[in-house]
């Protein structure tokens, strides 16, 4: 996991990752789990969204910890 989020983070793209990568980066597959399950019960999960963006929208992971930082705050 830490692997992929630092491969990320230079430019790389997931499927470039996953194609060279031998080990299972577990984090993946969660993400994509979590981020459904959350959608289907309408609970909000900032953080897995922005994961799930920048993992399978191709954003911009600088733009997504953006987001995060500056959303607006509430009860959680």
């Amino acid at each position: 996991n830490r692997a992929v989020g630092q491969r990320i983070g230079q430019g790389e793209t997931l499927e470039e990752i996953l194609a060279t990568t031998p080990q299972v980066a577990e984090g993946v597959g969660t993400t994509k789990s979590i981020y459904n399950l959350a959608k289907k019960l309408g609970v909000d999960m900032p953080i897995t969204n922005e994961v799930y963006s920048v993992l399978f929208r191709r954003k911009d992971a600088r733009k997504a910890v953006y987001r995060l930082m500056t959303r607006s705050y509430k009860g959680e």
